[in-house]
């Protein structure tokens, strides 16, 4: 299988670079309330010294579209990652704004009702993804914790149904050929399973993280 591999929560030009010469078809990058988060200057200065065929992923929570636009506009992002609560036809606007170029993620957090809400989702045409992601207290993402993949396994994705899901929360290059083996998703996305410290990435974990997660794919 063809596995979509997205290496998050980047902060500076270095850490973007090694998820590309690691093998990552994504990099991206939090604009929201995180020890990982970066402004739109930051980004922008960023994205020109990246190859166009790595895609650039803005990470949204409860961001009004004008900002989400101006952002991707300065930025040069080619997808959008939407967290929480995405305002009713926020998809569609996006869609409507940039056109099939722009990838659009919506984020569900795993629990009782998962599988529910990836099924609502799937019936908006303007998503082209599903983030299944884990949550604490204090954070909508970058937990560092994963959820139970065996009963997500038997709910959220099993009635996936031609939906592409990506499963995060709590990946390293560790667990990440376990998560594949037990989810069989269409991606998987990492954050703080790579790094040195927060917003920092970690050279030998990013590359063995791409490398376990293509080799179990493959398998």
């Amino acid at each position: 299988m063809s596995l979509w591999i997205k290496i998050c929560a980047n902060t500076s030009l270095a850490d973007a670079q090694l998820a590309v010469e690691a093998g990552a078809d994504a990099v991206g990058f939090v604009f929201a309330p995180s020890p990982r988060r970066v402004t739109a200057e930051q980004v922008a200065a960023i994205t020109p010294y990246l190859p166009a065929a790595v895609e650039k992923i803005g990470v949204f929570v409860d961001a009004p579209l004008d900002e989400i636009e101006s952002t991707v506009r300065a930025c040069g992002l080619t997808g959008v990652q939407l967290h929480c609560d995405a305002q009713p036809g926020l998809a569609a606007e996006l869609r409507a704004r940039f056109g099939a170029g722009l990838r659009i993620v919506r984020v569900v957090h795993f629990g009782s009702d998962a599988a529910q809400q990836a099924a609502a989702i799937a019936q908006d045409t303007h998503v082209d993804a599903v983030l299944v992601d884990s949550r604490t207290a204090t954070a909508v993402g970058g937990t560092g914790v994963a959820f139970d993949w065996t009963e997500a396994r038997s709910t959220v994705f099993a009635g996936a149904k031609g939906l592409k899901l990506v499963a995060a929360g709590g990946l390293n290059p560790a667990n990440v050929a376990e998560a594949i083996a037990t989810l069989r998703p269409w991606g998987v996305d990492v954050a703080s399973g790579v790094e040195a410290a927060p917003g920092r990435k970690d050279a030998v974990k990013v590359q063995a993280f791409v490398a376990n997660a293509r080799a179990a794919a493959r398998a």
